[in-house]
């Protein structure tokens, strides 16, 4: 990108906080404020005649709140969003709208918080100019798949990892898959509390048990268990079943929760019992444990380019040769159905390992 700046555009109806955002991400010099609105209205505008690569736009204004506005402005412009945000479930709202991504207000009386905040804008931004806008906005959920009432080996597990873009990815997976597949444990890159509400939200809107894994909890047959946001996650295999272990360290590939920690957990704990599946996301956390989960013999899936906001991580996996199948999103359900079914069959009548 060498030569190419990203052109921002920052909407916050207050004063202090676009001068604070503007002064913050200005000074990387691949990052140009090109443009500030105080509100939706005055953001139209600015679109049209600075067309900028990426919009930050706060969820909390008057008339019209950040929300409405980008479900509004998506479909006619498809521009990068990131939302700013108190900790709130609106976040989620904001992502289904085709947000990209989203950073949580700092304390203004902390300079270290503001620091903080900045320095990961500035991250999402480069993301955000990099991702593909037109799969932000996933729409209704796939079509739910059947799938046969099969006897569950409880041996059997599906892993999923996933970063930005991610969120909607998994809700959309979850929402088309049936219950009475293997459980499903889930790594996603999300700051803590809102791994909390991310998983409560799939759990009110989907049809499986869906919690915030704590160390202790038993992977079963229609739950999904979602790593808690500042803490790694393994499994353990205890007899024929699998508990989870929520713990806090450093993190890994830049994460905490990292999807190589789980994956490499079902690796060494699960082998051919196991489905991997890694969705969109930035960076190459993932690729390594699903390379392992393959050398065990687990069957693997990874999302392909069109079908990613971004496509890094399923990228990062199909380049060493971890990803045996690699598929657009609509696509994953049947398959991952139709491999769990295989693996059901191969283990007929009544084979134990």
């Amino acid at each position: 990108m060498t030569g190419k700046r990203i052109k921002v555009l920052i909407v916050d109806d207050s004063a202090v906080s676009r001068e604070i955002i503007s002064r913050g991400i200005s000074s990387d010099p691949q990052i140009k404020v090109i443009a500030k609105a105080a509100n939706p209205f005055e953001a139209r505008d600015e679109i049209l005649k600075y067309n900028p690569d990426v919009m930050i736009c706060d969820i909390e204004m008057p008339r019209m709140n950040g929300i409405e506005f980008v479900r509004q402005l998506i479909p006619q412009y498809p521009l990068p969003v990131i939302m700013v945000t108190t900790v709130s479930k609106a976040v989620f709202d904001a992502i289904n709208a085709g947000a990209v991504d989203f950073v949580i207000k700092p304390d203004m009386q902390s300079v270290k918080s503001v620091e903080n905040f900045i320095t990961e804008l500035i991250e999402k931004i480069k993301i955000a100019d990099s991702s593909n806008v037109s799969q932000t906005k996933i729409g209704n959920p796939l079509l739910a798949i059947s799938a046969e009432q099969k006897h569950i080996n409880k041996r059997q597990i599906i892993a999923i990892g996933a970063s930005t873009g991610g969120t909607e990815a998994i809700y959309s997976l979850l929402k088309s898959l049936p219950v009475n597949i293997p459980g499903i444990v889930v790594t996603q890159h999300i700051p803590p509390v809102f791994s909390y509400m991310f998983a409560e939200r799939l759990n009110n809107f989907t049809n499986f048990v869906v919690k915030e894994a704590e160390t202790g909890d038993y992977v079963e047959q229609g739950k999904v268990l979602v790593a808690p946001g500042d803490q790694h996650m393994k499994i353990k295999r205890v007899g024929n079943r699998y508990k989870a272990i929520c713990f806090r360290g450093e993190k890994v590939n830049g994460h905490c929760p990292s999807v190589d920690v789980l994956f490499q957990s079902v690796a060494e704990e699960a082998g051919e019992y196991a489905i991997g599946i890694i969705l969109t996301g930035m960076g190459c956390d993932g690729a390594k444990g699903l390379l392992a989960m393959r050398k065990k013999g687990a069957k693997t899936i990874g999302q392909d380019e069109k079908s990613s906001v971004v496509y890094g991580m399923p990228k990062a996996a199909f380049s060493i040769g971890a990803v045996e199948k690699q598929l657009p999103l609509v696509d994953i359900p049947k398959i991952l159905c139709k491999l769990w079914s295989n693996r059901v069959r191969e283990r007929e009548p009544g084979v134990r390992k």
